[in-house]
């Protein structure tokens, strides 16, 4: 597909008009649950320049989910922050170069993720189709509240500023900065190669993993097409595009044979903010040109979370 057919591509998938309302319902469950958030310094993964600590805290359906924050050994005053949001297989990492950078920076393992699956573990594959078929019980009900959970951990240190809390992530963490800049309301986002967007678009557009996953459910149960695709339509990173209006920036590559550009750009087309870019890299596939493009998102914070020209 040649790249003016990619930036106009339709999605099939059609925003529910209970969306909204279930979305908000879902928040009001767990804004009643309590954080109950531990956090205990690291010796062994801190350095001189920056504290790590292991943090813990409750989220929906009574998950107790994992995460690593690291702070500037030297800091003084509220902090700017930054929410990094993993992808699928991958492990969150340890954020230390943005701390280094004099940011507060949290790095959350949503539930099935390494010390965050003791109470719920699909697997992988296994997280894209588990309760596919029922939006209240689908994976991603719960994990996208985990990250949601993330952002109000930072907003309510006492060292962060939470008027400047940037989000950020690659793949599936694209798709999880959009529900974050969603639901909650940072000052800025920064979403790559998003992944979760376009659902039974992509199917179509890619054979790859994790998708495939969806193929391979359906091919099993093509009886449940219809309720496959009546539940995503309530987790499509489209749908969440009208409920974002903070400066957010885009970015994919044309050659993605995993995340499709064209459901990149659906999405992208589908944000509300009066504040947003794209950026396309010719000749990249899933990396969506993140050596350059890193430079990009580091200025982007500077401006939004430190107030640099």
């Amino acid at each position: 597909m040649d790249k003016s057919a990619m930036e106009n591509y339709g999605t099939s998938m059609v925003r529910p008009e209970e969306f909204d309302a279930f979305w908000d319902d879902v928040l009001a469950t767990a804004d009643r649950i309590p954080l109950n958030a531990s956090m205990a310094r690291s010796p062994l993964r801190s350095t001189p320049d920056v504290d790590v600590f292991d943090v813990h805290f409750d989220s929906i359906d009574g998950v107790r989910i994992a995460g690593w924050y690291c702070l500037p050994a030297s800091r003084a005053g509220k902090l700017p922050s930054i929410l990094r949001v993993p992808g699928y297989i991958g492990e969150p990492q340890l954020p230390k170069q943005e701390a280094k950078g004099g940011y507060a920076v949290f790095s959350v393992a949503p539930r099935g993720k390494l010390r965050s699956n003791g109470q719920f573990n699909p697997g992988y594959p296994g997280l894209l189709t588990h309760n596919i078929v029922d939006r209240n019980t689908y994976s991603y009900r719960g994990f996208y509240i985990d990250a949601v959970r993330a952002f109000d951990f930072l907003a309510g240190r006492e060292e962060v500023d939470a008027e400047r809390i940037g989000v950020t992530g690659s793949s599936q963490g694209g798709g999880l900065t959009f529900v974050v800049a969603a639901l909650r309301d940072p000052r800025a986002g920064a979403a790559g190669a998003p992944y979760l967007c376009g659902f039974m678009d992509a199917i179509q557009l890619t054979h790859t993993y994790p998708y495939q996953e969806i193929r391979d459910y359906l091919r099993l149960y093509p009886e449940r097409e219809a309720a496959v695709r009546e539940t995503l339509a309530y987790f499509d990173g489209i749908h969440f595009g009208p409920r974002i209006s903070c400066p957010i920036i885009v970015n994919v590559g044309l050659q993605d044979n995993i995340c499709p550009p064209e459901t990149g750009y659906a999405a992208f087309r589908a944000i509300a903010s009066n504040d947003k870019r794209m950026y396309a890299y010719d000749g990249h596939a899933h990396d969506a040109g993140a050596v350059e493009h890193d430079k990009v998102k580091e200025a982007f914070f500077a401006k939004h979370l430190k107030n640099q020209p």
